[in-house]
């Protein structure tokens, strides 16, 4: 089974040219927590003692959050989660995070600064897998 923690080149590639100059865009996370987190690449980060990947990500949420106040993002929501009530039942999730942000370069701004170059370390530690999908909203027609 494969795990994915970041994007590829040609994913974010792709990213760009499909969302750039949509406006506003809605990052779907859904995210699986190591059991211990784990800072081999991090020391620097690494808290005093060993804890779980969900309180990593706790951490890198602490520490993001004013970043994506600063550049105009907001969790719309964050919440725990399990199964599919439909999808494949070999695929479970531990939570599920929804982010509006204002723009594709704004988002590529915030991801791409030394502030957040500097803690996303918590999150790489946090998390066994990932899924990062982007939309955009369009006018519901009949």
């Amino acid at each position: 089974m494969s795990h994915y923690t970041h994007a590829t080149v040609e994913a974010g590639m792709s990213f760009y040219q499909n969302f750039n100059g949509k406006g506003e865009i809605v990052m779907l996370n859904l995210l699986k927590y190591r059991s211990v987190a784990n800072y081999a690449d991090f020391e620097t980060l690494q808290p005093a003692k060993e804890i779980s990947g969900e309180d990593a990500y706790q951490l890198y949420l602490q520490h993001t959050i004013p970043l994506f106040e600063k550049a105009g993002s907001k969790i719309l929501y964050y919440g725990k989660c399990k199964d599919f009530l439909i999808g494949p039942q070999t695929e479970q999730w531990d939570a599920m995070l929804l982010v509006k942000h204002h723009s594709v370069a704004k988002f590529i701004e915030f991801a791409q600064s030394k502030d957040y170059i500097k803690i996303e370390g918590h999150r790489t530690a946090a998390l066994e897998d990932a899924r990062l999908l982007p939309s955009f909203e369009t006018d519901i027609t009949p």
